[in-house]
């Protein structure tokens, strides 16, 4: 355990983050799992409001740098593309 009381105030900081962040991060996990199993079930509407719903989360999370930019946008343009293939 840190010793100083700037270090002690980190640690406290840092697992405040961790918590938050992980949080987030099943978020995106969530939201990413509804849209896959809204493809074989729902129409191709709630589909497509449940992908806009995903990249919003996404695009939130990597804002508030949770993920990185350029992660937020492959995951986002992964499902889209997901999306257009099944419903063609």
């Amino acid at each position: 355990m840190a010793n100083h009381k700037s270090a002690v105030k980190r640690a406290t900081q840092n697992e405040i983050k961790r918590i938050r962040n992980k949080s987030i991060k099943t978020r995106i996990k969530k939201v990413t799992k509804e849209v896959r199993l809204s493809l074989n079930k729902d129409s191709s509407e709630i589909t497509l409001k449940k992908l806009n719903t995903a990249q919003s989360i996404i695009d939130n999370s990597a804002k508030k740098g949770v993920i990185h930019k350029k992660t937020a946008a492959r995951k986002i343009s992964r499902l889209s593309k997901l999306v257009v293939a099944t419903a063609a």
